[in-house]
């Protein structure tokens, strides 16, 4: 009984994703293909549209956010796990509040600040407003997860000579790979999957990404389905390929061993 809810429950949480592939690898209504599953739609889409030039431009931003939300996360995280006073409680007081406001009502006061710096229409505009978007949550998830790690590993590094900088991160940040891919995912995915922010900020065809570059399929009488489908394929691929290279670093055993023989 209890594989068969799980079964239900994993069908129901992939049937999205299986239609997706199923109608990227139709053929078109119009088409001249007999088979039932083709290459049709990518080959189309490869060749008739700049999905290629999207899709670099979204892993560049969404690489970007990632790098940038990490490293400045990381010792802000820090400092709010092991800090204590005024300022580290404004501090957090003042990311829970950043982390509360939704996108939405950024999005405009931030079009026009950026519009008069010339930062609207290019790609490094888009990735300061997503590491902003970021920061806060990542900062949030570092702090957790540096709170599990035992003070004791960074009191033992200072005993043998390290600075406070040295044991964050020779000890603590070496602890803290789970943590930090977390955050990293997390940038990730909020960067690539984001579609109101891009759609606002960009419009040139050199710089569109792949959600807004996917509207150019949708015309005002028709829909190319089978184009739609076959990009939304490509956006799933980075995503997969991440998960599928990272998801054996996820683990929390390592900490505890750590602290062997203290």
């Amino acid at each position: 009984m209890r594989f068969a809810v799980l079964l239900v429950i994993t069908l129901l949480a992939m049937a999205p994703v299986l239609t997706t592939v199923l109608l990227a690898f139709r053929p078109a209504a119009d088409s001249s293909e007999s088979s039932l599953f083709t290459l049709e739609n990518f080959e189309r889409v490869l060749r008739d549209t700049d999905v290629l030039r999207w899709l670099a431009n979204s892993l560049l931003v969404a690489c970007s956010t990632v790098v940038v939300s990490v490293v400045v996360a990381s010792p802000a995280g820090y400092v709010l796990s092991r800090g204590r006073g005024k300022v580290v409680g404004g501090f957090s007081l003042l990311l829970f509040v950043l982390q509360s406001l939704p996108v939405i009502t950024s999005v405009i006061p931030l079009f026009i600040l950026f519009s008069r710096m010339g930062l609207v229409d290019n790609l490094l505009g888009l990735t300061i407003v997503y590491v902003g978007s970021t920061i806060s949550v990542t900062t949030w998830m570092m702090a957790a997860y540096f709170d599990s790690i035992p003070a004791s590993l960074e009191e033992a590094a200072w005993v043998d000579g390290l600075s406070v900088f040295g044991s964050f991160s020779r000890i603590v940040l070496r602890n803290s790979y789970p943590g930090i891919l977390s955050a990293a995912v997390f940038a990730f995915l909020l960067a690539w999957n984001d579609y109101l922010v891009a759609l606002v900020f960009l419009h040139s065809d050199a710089v569109l990404n792949l959600p807004v570059g996917l509207q150019n399929f949708f015309q005002q009488n028709a829909t190319d389905w089978g184009g739609v489908m076959a990009v939304a394929v490509i956006m799933l691929l980075p995503p997969c390929i991440v998960f599928a290279a990272l998801h054996r670093y996820f683990s929390v055993g390592g900490i505890g061993g750590a602290l062997a023989g203290r």
